[in-house]
């Protein structure tokens, strides 16, 4: 390969096993050198953990000390397993085996079965949410489709944690563990699903784990057959361990100890899907005479970031606690963490976008930009946000508000009332709209206090709870509004948030950010009952919140923003509190624990803040206080007479669909059509009238300023001029 091809998307093979060690830091190159004996690497976010271990295997096979196909490396998904195979193909050690515990039980599932059992191994169920639901009505249990979804989750639960249907009752009293039904029922579903799979030959996912399971302790003569296969084990993400895989992987093993663990017991945050840090905690219990490195240079975030993230850690309890890791920064100081409070949580959502907004002129690349959240139903005010400062975003591992399931059920429920409306008997004694709306939504899976636990139940009854809150907002700005009302205002929101999918800001809770990383990260909400969440009550459920708050920290490579709002919507009560987690780190809340932020600066008080507290938006036509987004764009009530000229607002739009075509982004990105229709109404004809209109920013103005006051200014030729 000439010097002009080559590139890092085809690095050039190590020519030798030693230059396999080039590059290396002292800790990685000690990982690679340890190829015998048991080896526990603890690693830290963003110290090059998946470096270190693939280094240490391809070292081994180029070095002769490991045949390829002895090797097996275990991971957790098909993404990190793929990575790993290219990494290694990279470094001369194609031929080793990276897969999943599933994947690798899968395969040998299927060649041991008929020896082991005889016939054709049966049918992998690939989806078990039907014959789950088919369980239930077996039993006479009605589960709508959250409920279905979260029972399904707590049968995986039961079966990782080798919990038989007779015991689940008994093993979720003892794991403080909240049921999403009555664990009696959920035992009985269990077993009749059980029974089902059995007599449709089907197996489900956690069968495969379970069967291999039980045919290498059924069977010692294959169990040596696949011990003489695979004499060398790598298991990364180690803390994420389940019970079952653990089983699995000792009966992989047998009485050798040939095995090379990497985690970090500080990332254990998917408790409720089995996962246990014990296994990690316990190695060198298990091991003594173990190898143990502690990677703990940072090559991920800035002094700055890291300082938060070791400050978090120091104020932590509990065993995992007790083995946390001081990560060290390798990279050049950058800017302290930016901590701001908000006076509401539309202007926290505001404040973010323009700060995003600003990092995006700035060159940060939006795709090098992410949002954090807690709960998948806080998504909503953020993408109206982004969707009203022209960013374009993308969700992770979430519907769009308005697209998900409960929300369009809803919409029809609440359609059919507003149909029916005084013949309704669902709305008899309900006088007001917030009354008529929490009636309708009663037969949703609304309750006036949030179920326990988190889960699908949860998220659903979040979503439900953000039309109520609306509802209550509406009936404010409107005293007079109808169930009617509210449907043409959800059906216009929904029509505004309706944009393809691009490439953006990414959207996304805390846990679906693991594993992922960003320059600059933006952790909202922040505040006592969000983060911890309010269903965590035990100390050992507090303190993985504080771990899942410790992951969103290190996702940051630079920029690191985190925010809380003191009320809900603008001009309520405030009073929320800011996350305990960020007491004595964040300025202003006390002595600085050990580790702590300090130095940064103050809180800084956003749009709406304490010192700059957001006074009421009055209806530029009747004078009525606005709460709604909208509505304070438009100043003035929807419903309020409008004076826009239409011929106007339709040149406008024209003008923006050819905007958007050349900078090939969603039109929402150059103007919303809330902003649009203040301008056909106000019609400016200056900087600064247009300027003083909500969405037209500084950088609209400087970029899109001329073409807009020409088009009001009716001439045409504005159309004409296209922006680069």
């Amino acid at each position: 390969m000439t010097a002009a091809t080559h590139s890092s998307l085809f690095p050039q093979v190590p020519e030798t096993a030693d230059a396999v060690l080039d590059g290396l830091d002292p800790e990685q190159r000690e990982v690679a050198l340890a190829l015998h004996g048991p080896v526990c690497v603890l690693a830290g976010a963003g110290t090059g953990k998946t470096r270190a271990i693939t280094h240490r295997i391809a070292y081994g096979v180029r070095a002769g000390i490991l045949p390829p196909a002895s090797v097996l490396a275990v991971t957790f998904t098909n993404r990190a397993a793929g990575e790993m195979r290219g990494r290694l193909r990279q470094l001369g050690a194609g031929g080793v085996q990276a897969r999943t515990f599933h994947s690798a039980a899968l395969r040998q599932l299927q060649f041991f079965w008929p020896k082991a059992v005889g016939g054709e191994l049966p049918r992998l169920l690939e989806r078990k949410i039907q014959l789950v639901a088919e369980a239930a009505a077996r039993c006479r249990i009605r589960l709508d489709r959250n409920e279905l979804r979260d029972v399904t989750s707590e049968i995986e639960w039961a079966k990782v944690t080798q919990t038989v249907p007779a015991d689940y009752p008994a093993a979720v009293a003892k794991s403080v563990r909240d049921a999403p039904r009555d664990p009696a029922e959920i035992g009985q579903i269990y077993a009749t699903y059980e029974q089902l799979k059995r007599d449709r030959s089907v197996i489900d996912f956690e069968d495969v784990l379970l069967l291999t399971v039980g045919i290498l302790q059924d069977r010692p003569d294959i169990a040596d057959q696949v011990r003489r296969q695979y004499q060398h084990f790598v298991v990364d993400e180690y803390q994420d361990v389940s019970p079952l895989q653990q089983r699995l992987l000792d009966l992989w093993l047998g009485d050798r100890d040939t095995l090379c663990v990497v985690g970090d017991a500080s990332q254990t945050i998917y408790s409720f899907t089995g996962a246990t840090p014990d296994h990690l905690l316990n190695f060198r219990t298990r091991h003594p005479n173990a190898t143990v490195v502690k990677l703990v240079r940072d090559y991920r975030s800035t002094p700055q970031v890291v300082h938060l993230a070791n400050g978090l850690l120091s104020q932590a309890r509990g065993r995992a606690a007790e083995h946390r890791l001081e990560l060290i920064s390798q990279r050049d100081p950058g800017p302290e963490p930016a901590y701001t409070e908000y006076a509401d949580e539309p202007a926290e959502a505001e404040g973010t976008a323009r700060r995003i907004r600003d990092l995006v002129a700035a060159g940060v690349p939006a795709g090098e930009i992410a949002v954090l959240y807690r709960v998948n139903a806080q998504s909503e005010v953020y993408e109206q946000a982004l969707a009203d400062a022209g960013v374009p975003y993308q969700l992770r591992g979430a519907e769009r508000f308005f697209e998900r399931q409960e929300v369009r059920e809803a919409g029809v429920a609440l359609r059919g009332a507003a149909r029916a409306g005084g013949n309704d008997s669902l709305l008899d004694g309900a006088d007001d709209l917030p009354s008529q709306v929490r009636a309708v939504l009663s037969t949703k899976g609304w309750t006036s206090e949030p179920p326990a636990g988190s889960g699908a139940v949860r998220d659903r009854w979040e979503s439900l709870a953000a039309l109520v809150r609306l509802a209550e907002d509406f009936a404010r700005v409107k005293p007079g509004a109808t169930l009617s009302d509210l449907v043409t205002e959800l059906d216009e929101r929904a029509a505004a948030q309706h944009a393809p999918t691009v490439q953006g800001v990414t959207l996304a809770s805390l846990h679906a950010a693991k594993g992922l990383e960003w320059d600059a990260v933006f952790l909202v909400g922040l505040t006592e009952g969000m983060m911890p969440i309010t269903y965590a009550k035990t100390d050992e459920q507090v303190e993985e919140e504080r771990r899942l708050l410790y992951v969103g920290v290190t996702r940051a490579r630079l920029h690191l923003s985190l925010s809380w709002a003191l009320s809900r919507s603008p001009g309520g009560r405030a009073s929320r509190r800011p996350t305990r987690f960020l007491k004595g780190l964040r300025p202003g809340s006390g002595p600085a624990g050990a580790g702590g932020a300090g130095g940064g600066g103050g809180v800084e008080r956003g749009a709406g803040g304490r010192r700059k507290r957001r006074g009421p938006v009055q209806c530029r036509v009747c004078g009525a206080t606005l709460t709604e987004a909208g509505a304070m764009k438009l100043m003035r009530c929807e419903d309020c007479p409008s004076d826009m000229d239409e011929a106007l607002y339709e040149r406008l739009r024209e003008w923006r669909s050819e905007q958007a075509r050349e900078l090939g982004q969603p039109a929402y990105c150059v103007f919303t059509d809330k902003t649009l229709m203040a301008i056909a109404e106000r019609v400016p004809a200056t900087d600064g009238e247009l300027s003083s209109i909500s969405g037209v920013g500084a950088r609209k103005l400087e970029r899109f300023g001329a073409d807009v006051l020409a088009i009001c200014a009716g001439q045409e030729g504005g159309l004409d001029h296209i922006e680069d």
